[in-house]
């Protein structure tokens, strides 16, 4: 799954990224009524991770029963949910997707994605469990939501390796499927490893150069896309700053740097779409990434639900075009 790594000098880093590197010890979201959230996050990192566990190709039938989970909640809360299944070497996979079409330019399109396949021998509590929780549980909260702009949502599958950045990958053959199309996805979120927060010194590490001026607490979100979504990794950490008193690191960095395209929102950059990822850092903060301990009691689910209240707002901002 990891990229060739890449390096620039300084300056020149500097001068593409346009990061603005935040407070890292920003004081916490501001107090909300976060309980019922952390019970539905927690019911869904349960269900993934301690009743499904491991699911990828070799074990097609916890993939597939991972899958109909989401596809349950789905039609439980009402939404209609469209299938989009692709062969790859003789074995059947599924994207799964629901929206709230647009009223106003119901023509943009804002996609939030997450896989729910896990690397091998991992039950993936956190990657990728966290980041379809965070997606039940912002679906749920659109379901009688009427937004300006077409809102989807999308459950990936094969984004872990040995599918990770080939042809086979979920959100690849959406994107493509999508561009050929001619849809209009003017924002896309990946929802990516995001359920871990730790306040100790050097609990945070990062490719060079970025450990020479972010922060060495691994108590916030990060932001990241590449260049060409500069624009979209600023004004979703804007928002996100505006409505969330919790810590949020933005970077705008190039591709091919250790990390930066590894998840879903790489797929959409291939064909042209702005794309960013919404994570606690994965391997550079937990050390249980894509390993048996990977399990779901090591989520801080209480500060999860401040990023994901933060996102639904995020969210509704984007959908209404502002």
């Amino acid at each position: 799954m990891k990229a060739a790594r890449a390096t620039l000098p300084l300056a020149v880093f500097l001068c593409l990224t346009g990061a603005n590197p935040g407070q890292a010890d920003a004081p916490p979201i501001a107090a909300r009524q976060t309980a019922e959230l952390e019970t539905q996050l927690t019911a869904h990192i349960k269900v993934l991770a301690n009743d499904i566990g491991e699911r990828n190709h070799r074990r097609p039938k916890a993939l597939a029963r991972a899958a109909h989970y989401i596809e349950s909640q789905w039609k439980t809360m009402g939404y209609a949910v469209i299938r989009q299944t692709y062969v790859h070497d003789g074995q059947s996979f599924t994207n799964l997707a629901v929206e709230r079409p647009g009223t106003k330019t119901p023509g943009e399109i804002v996609i939030i994605g997450a896989h729910y396949d896990t690397a091998w021998n991992t039950p993936g509590a956190n990657d990728n469990g966290s980041g379809v929780a965070a997606l039940l549980a912002l679906s749920q909260r659109f379901v009688n939501i009427t937004p300006g702009r077409t809102l989807r949502f999308v459950a990936f599958t094969n984004e872990e390796p040995p599918h990770f950045q080939t042809e086979a990958m979920g959100s690849l053959v959406y994107a493509r499927r999508s561009k050929a199309k001619g849809e209009n996805i003017v924002a896309m979120l990946s929802l990516e490893t995001m359920g871990y927060y730790v306040d100790g010194d050097d609990t945070q590490h990062y490719p060079f150069p970025l450990s020479l001026f972010y922060p060495d607490r691994g108590n916030f979100v990060a932001f990241v896309g590449n260049m060409e979504s500069r624009s979209l990794v600023n004004r979703v950490k804007d928002r996100f700053e505006r409505h969330a008193r919790f810590p949020a690191e933005g970077a705008s960095l190039p591709g091919g740097l250790e990390g930066v395209g590894w998840s879903d929102h790489w797929s959409f950059w291939q064909v042209g779409y702005q794309g960013v990822m919404v994570t606690d850092t994965a391997p550079f903060r937990y050390r249980h990434y894509h390993e048996p301990t990977d399990t779901a009691e090591k989520i801080d689910y209480p500060r999860f639900a401040q990023v994901v209240e933060g996102l639904n707002l995020v969210i509704t901002d984007l959908v209404d075009g502002r």
